[in-house]
């Protein structure tokens, strides 16, 4: 059981980065569907738990250990899996810089600071990180992402009154035809996590040997992610009508339980923002860069142009790629439910 809580910290940590911190990505993929939103929430967690379960049977079963090794089981197309690789490095650089607007627009929107200001600070924190051992930086997570859930659920409990409020009004409960785009969102959401959910389950896949293992990690993670997704859609509700105009909508949201909330939910998004950028600035380095001269090159370019695109803007940044990798990352989703286990 322990394996079981620690990897699947670990794949909850993956999933719910700032991103889904601050409120964007369920406000994106969810939130603007209406009650066919809330719908999404549960069909994306339940292929999520899917998409987990398949690729953990997939590895024990054929004792595969690295990336390249699955893609080359699921498809015999090696362009395509070049692609598919090629779709993950780019991913990690969007997500990058993704990050470092995340960290300009908390600054921004809490303390009025030129985006100017955190950009320079954020791309000479990064270089400096980059250049020592990451690991106790990105450990952090083990700490951040316990905190993160506990603290949503808390929310989730003293939002609860007007989420009962909320569902029980029948003007509320409305559907219009956002069936089809509400449920293709959700399939979106769960497609474009997977990018780089798939090669952390092949990390983690020694931990998780059994089939009863398997299952259980499966069945957690899905439900967590469900229920965090559903307790964000209802604090969301909360803003309706003003949180589309700021950049990290939770933050505004939590000032309405007290003084001390944006304080708490600040520091945690901070610090989940920073591991976040670390992770995939350091992912997409050490996949690109052969020598130690190109890492330093490579790095000094990286810092550099996340400044001139961080002005674009967090939701800018999230509302346009997010989406977009969504569509590419069906591609892995196909392969792998094609896949049937004979090969």
């Amino acid at each position: 059981m322990k394996d079981i809580i620690k990897v699947s910290l670990v794949i909850i940590g993956t999933m719910i980065g700032a991103g889904f911190a601050s409120g964007q990505e369920i406000g994106l993929f969810f939130n603007r569907y209406g009650i066919v939103g809330l719908i999404g929430i549960i069909v994306s967690s339940i292929l999520t738990g899917l998409i987990i379960n398949k690729v953990f049977s997939i590895l024990q079963k054929k004792q595969i250990h690295t990336y390249s090794e699955l893609l080359a089981l699921l498809s015999k197309n090696t362009k395509m899996n070049k692609i598919i690789q090629i779709i993950i490095l780019l991913f990690l650089l969007i997500s990058f810089y993704i990050m470092v607007a995340g960290f300009c627009a908390y600054f921004a929107q809490e303390w009025k600071m030129p985006i100017i200001i955190p950009a320079i600070l954020m791309a000479i924190l990064c270089y400096i990180t980059f250049h020592k051992d990451i690991q106790g930086v990105l450990s952090v997570n083990n700490i951040l992402m316990p905190l993160l859930i506990l603290f949503v659920f808390y929310l989730g409990s003293k939002n609860l009154p007007f989420s009962v409020t909320f569902f029980t009004q029948e003007a509320n409960l409305q559907i219009e035809n956002t069936w089809i785009r509400g449920v293709f969102s959700s399939i979106l959401y769960a497609s474009y996590n997977s990018i780089l959910l798939i090669p952390m389950l092949i990390e983690l896949s020694p931990y998780i040997n059994t089939k009863k293992k398997i299952k259980r990690t499966s069945l957690i993670c899905s439900t967590i992610l469900g229920i965090l997704g559903i307790l964000l859609f209802c604090l969301l509700l909360r803003g309706n009508g003003y949180i589309q105009a700021v950049e990290l909508p939770m933050l505004q949201i939590v000032k309405e339980f007290g003084k001390i909330y944006p304080w708490i939910y600040g520091l945690v998004i901070i610090a989940a923002i920073f591991t976040s950028c670390i992770s995939a600035g350091y992912g997409f380095l050490t996949n690109i860069a052969k020598t130690p001269k190109t890492y330093q090159k490579l790095a000094i370019l990286l810092c550099a142009t996340s400044i001139l695109i961080a002005p674009i803007g967090f939701s800018n940044l999230v509302t346009t790629t997010y989406p977009f990798f969504g569509i590419l990352g069906l591609a892995q989703i196909f392969l792998l439910f094609k896949y049937n286990g004979n090969k």
